[in-house]
């Protein structure tokens, strides 16, 4: 699988861009600023139906038009398909798959697959723990449409419960009967989730353990586990214990939507002590990882946008990144750099060919010099 064509219409800072790629690797050269990173998200938007970057899809329509479309033109299995986002200010968004529109977005997750690594993702290993489940949850919802859809249904029964906890603040009553109605449903729900997310992380620790070693070039034992509150306890037990903890914050304190992912380096914290190169390279590893589990999973090759990767990664590191996502087993490349000369040199050593765009301000060339199709 991989995209043939782009079609951009006011698209945050492109008025009207048609392009077509090779069916290995791409690269958006030029300075920072001039709208390499969007073209990533463009690609992003095309196989999660949203931004990469920003959750209000209004906000990437170009300053001045009121409508924006996204058109790609996939390969897969030797078929040509179409997809086609709309989005128009005040309007529901638009999203089609060959000329049909979707009654529920969550349907196209996984038609297309995209692993995107990008700057922001240092995030993962530095930030809360509401960044690592957001992670976790976009890859187990590309190959499990149901856990998606518990999800969304676990969080409309949080909502309804914190709303119940809130109304003690006016009425100086809480209503149990109502709230253990609520748990019970939180419980079904939330059980189903944990489960899937342990068996996910079983399956993708090995993984992400054998390519950050690839990675960084060392054996530095890297480890990944899953924590939450339901690992030792009764889901129900909590719900009851905590009431009283409930009431005083007038939020629910317990339950799935507290889980984590803790990343450790020879047995000591990744957040605490791992350089900026280590954490860089646990990101990559991690995000790779991803497009690996989803292609066990049964799923085509993912499309890998790979967003101003080499800062911080040295020489070596650069050159086994490149070596390792240019083998049989990954699929389309997109890649962003500043310096064009760079991206050269890094694919001739490696003798993989290169489809090279010229980016300037919204206008895009391709550099004929240096493409090798």
């Amino acid at each position: 699988m991989y995209l043939q064509k782009l079609l951009l219409l006011n698209f945050k800072n492109y008025q009207d861009v048609s392009l077509e790629f090779s069916s290995s690797v791409n690269c958006f050269t030029g300075a920072n600023g001039s709208g390499k990173t969007n073209l990533l998200d463009a690609i992003h938007y095309l196989s999660m139906t949203k931004s990469y970057f920003s959750s209000s899809d209004t906000q990437n329509i170009k300053h001045g038009e009121h409508l924006l479309i996204i058109q790609g033109e996939f390969s897969k299995e030797g078929i040509s398909e179409s997809v086609l986002c709309g989005i128009r200010q005040g309007q529901k968004k638009q999203f089609k798959r060959n000329q049909k529109e979707y009654d529920r977005l969550s349907d196209h997750i996984g038609v297309f697959p995209v692993v995107m690594i990008a700057p922001t993702d240092q995030e993962l290993i530095t930030e809360g723990s509401d960044v690592r489940r957001k992670f976790m949850d976009s890859v187990i919802s590309q190959y499990d449409h149901i856990y998606l859809e518990d999800l969304i249904k676990y969080n409309q029964i949080l909502a309804h419960r914190n709303a119940i906890l809130k109304q003690t603040t006016a009425k100086g009553i809480i209503d149990w009967q109502s709230l253990s109605v609520w748990d019970d449903q939180l419980v079904n729900y939330g059980l189903k989730i944990f489960e899937k997310r342990a068996d996910f992380i079983k399956g993708f620790e090995p993984l992400f353990c054998q390519l950050f070693n690839f990675i960084s070039g060392s054996d530095d034992a890297a480890e990944i586990s899953y924590e939450s509150q339901l690992n030792n306890k009764d889901f129900s037990e909590l719900l009851i214990s905590s009431r009283s903890k409930d009431l005083d914050f007038l939020y629910t304190t317990v339950g799935i939507h507290k889980d984590d992912l803790v990343f450790n380096l020879k047995g000591y914290s990744a957040r605490k002590f791992a350089s900026q190169g280590q954490q860089k390279s646990l990101v990559i590893a991690l995000k790779l990882a991803h497009f690996s589990y989803l292609c066990e999973n049964g799923f085509p090759k993912p499309i890998v946008l790979l967003d101003d990767i080499f800062d911080k990664l040295d020489e070596n590191r650069v050159e086994r990144l490149m070596e390792l996502v240019c083998k049989k087993e990954f699929g389309q490349l997109f890649i962003t750099d500043t310096h064009a000369n760079r991206i050269s040199e890094i694919f001739a050593k490696i003798n993989i060919p290169v489809k090279l765009f010229q980016v300037n301000d919204g206008a895009i060339t391709v550099d004929e010099k240096v493409e090798l199709l």
